[in-house]
């Protein structure tokens, strides 16, 4: 087996998904102009439509990290409270694991269709709005055409030994959490982590305890550029910026600590669903039950960050 050809197509893939993930991005923000942001300032009166907005808009954009980030600078502007803010967070946390649903069906082979569409848009339309319509619709068949690439990329690994015996090694949670967080700080996209985790499950390279536990982990790196985003910013920045980097530490911890009970769940809540379907349904029971768990502490998570990181005079909160 050549290696060095297994890397290279599996490297292109990533490229070629993590592109199509910017491309998405920009296209969807430019479709949307400047909604987005007054979408998060206006339904995000309490903690519950906060997490409603941050789940919706996340979907939306198909990007936590974004939201988080758009979020920190809402925050810093003085446009929403941390108070608010909290709540758009923890519900970008569910709204990121849309995508792995949607990755899990395997519609690769369907992927020249809206990136002929998309394309044609582009080159056809006028109206600007239109065309980054083109942009997203051409994206989304590029982001599924790199996960296409990626599966064909491993499937030779199928007979080696050498490989198998790492991934099997992964069932360790804390191993697969390295993993998973190494891999997410390395690329800057957990969504791309779990994509391949779930491409690796659909050829049967990585089992369930495996996946879950990598998928564990990216929930930890993707918190690298949200608090990267805060360097410079307000006092209220700082404080969403560590909320959630607590919030995914605190799920992440009890989830490893209720591994193998949680891992059962998923297994009896997914009936039978191929490996990769339930990985993805994995993502989705972790992440929803992190957000129920923690809702009702988020008033003390919120007096304790106050406390540690006090207002200075010129960095007063908006009132709610």
């Amino acid at each position: 087996m050549n290696y060095f050809t297994v890397v290279l197509t599996v490297l292109s893939g990533l490229l070629v998904f993590l592109f199509a993930m910017t491309r998405l991005s920009e296209g969807l923000k430019e479709v949307a102009g400047g909604s987005m942001k007054k979408i998060l300032d206006r339904f995000t009166s309490n903690l519950f439509t906060g997490i409603i907005t941050g789940t919706v808009v996340t979907t939306i954009l198909d990007s936590s990290s974004a939201v988080i980030i758009m979020t920190i600078a809402l925050v810093s502007s003085r446009n929403i409270t941390f108070k608010q803010a909290m709540g758009i967070v923890m519900g970008a946390n569910i709204g990121t694991t849309i995508g792995s649903e949607i990755i899990a069906y395997d519609i690769g082979e369907w992927a020249a269709l809206p990136m002929l569409i998309g394309l044609i848009m582009e080159w056809v339309l006028k109206n600007e709005r239109y065309k980054a319509a083109g942009k997203v619709i051409f994206s989304i068949g590029l982001l599924f055409f790199g996960l296409t690439v990626i599966g064909y990329g491993v499937e030779p690994l199928k007979g080696s030994e050498t490989f198998y015996s790492w991934m099997t090694h992964l069932e360790n949670p804390l191993k697969g959490l390295f993993a998973g967080g190494i891999t997410t700080l390395v690329i800057q996209s957990s969504s791309a982590t779990v994509a391949m985790a779930i491409k690796l499950g659909s050829q049967d390279l990585l089992t369930l305890p495996a996946g879950i536990a990598v998928m564990m982990g990216a929930e930890l790196g993707t918190c690298s550029d949200t608090l990267i985003a805060t360097i410079g910013q307000s006092r209220q920045a700082i404080k969403t910026g560590i909320f959630h980097l607590v919030f995914n530490i605190l799920s992440i911890l009890l989830g490893y600590l209720l591994f193998a009970p949680f891992t059962e769940l998923v297994e009896y809540l997914s009936a039978g669903a191929s490996l990769h379907r339930t990985i993805a349904n994995a993502h989705v029971l972790f992440n929803v039950s992190g957000v129920v768990i923690f809702t009702p502490f988020v008033p003390l998570m919120e007096r304790l960050l106050n406390r540690l990181f006090p207002e200075k005079n010129a960095d007063q909160p908006v009132t709610d």
